[in-house]
């Protein structure tokens, strides 16, 4: 194994492997059999291969141990962020302070994950993503590449708000495709869509699917017209 710098009361536990030119920070905790890359850095009070706790009333399965969580070469993980087990970054991610990644997610390389960023479980995150400081990514959500999330922005999936049996086989999180862009203080309601450049305005709460190249406005959240032309991610 590879000897990373480390900092102060930093625990490492049984088969955790390092690349080179890896540097933990103060009062670490990582994980059995966490994969960490070349040239990581890992901020102070970071807890990297986190097993989920499952709560007695959860509806999630009870999965027994998970998969090791694996940190891809160049990443930086910010002060006091969690990575749970099974979580996969791709190379040259940044995750900011105080952020959290749950399990059985994937980053894509180059994705930037703000402070205080949730990232629920069963999430697929694509390259180059922007998720800005306290957004939340709803669990069985999938984004696509170049996608933009700004601050507060927050994504659903339960229609049934936790009342109803019937909900159970239900749950869907949002889809949002390459290059498509979410305003501040806006809200998706669960199983909507916003196609390829797709834009919502800050504010605004998304009812129905977003179309390719428009932007929408408002609550709920309408057509206003299309996305200007030099803002496509074709363009840029």
């Amino acid at each position: 194994m590879v000897s990373p710098t480390l900092g102060e009361n930093v625990v490492v536990k049984e088969y955790v492997s390092f690349g080179t030119n890896v540097t933990v920070g103060n009062n670490v905790i990582i994980y059995e059999g966490s994969q960490i890359g070349d040239n990581v850095i890992i901020q102070d009070n970071v807890v990297i291969g986190k097993q989920p706790t499952r709560a007695k009333n959860s509806i999630l399965p009870d999965v027994k141990k998970l998969p090791p969580a694996i940190i891809g070469a160049g990443s930086t993980i910010g002060t006091s962020s969690i990575i749970y087990a099974n979580a996969h970054l791709g190379e040259e991610v940044f995750v900011a302070d105080l952020a959290t990644i749950r399990e059985r997610v994937i980053v894509g390389e180059r994705t930037i994950v703000g402070r205080g960023v949730a990232v629920e479980n069963d999430c697929k995150i694509g390259v180059k993503c922007k998720l800005e400081t306290n957004s939340y990514i709803t669990a069985y959500s999938e984004l696509g590449d170049y996608v933009f999330v700004a601050p507060y922005v927050v994504t659903t999936n339960d229609n049934y708000m936790a009342r109803s049996k019937e909900r159970y086989d239900k749950f869907k999180g949002v889809t949002i495709k390459d290059g498509g862009r979410v305003g501040a203080n806006s809200t998706i309601l669960p199983g909507k869509t916003i196609h390829e450049d797709g834009t919502v305005a800050a504010a605004s709460v998304v009812t129905k699917d977003v179309q390719r190249e428009e932007l929408v406005v408002g609550s709920p959240a309408k057509k206003l017209r299309n996305v200007p032309e030099d803002q496509l991610l074709r363009n840029q």
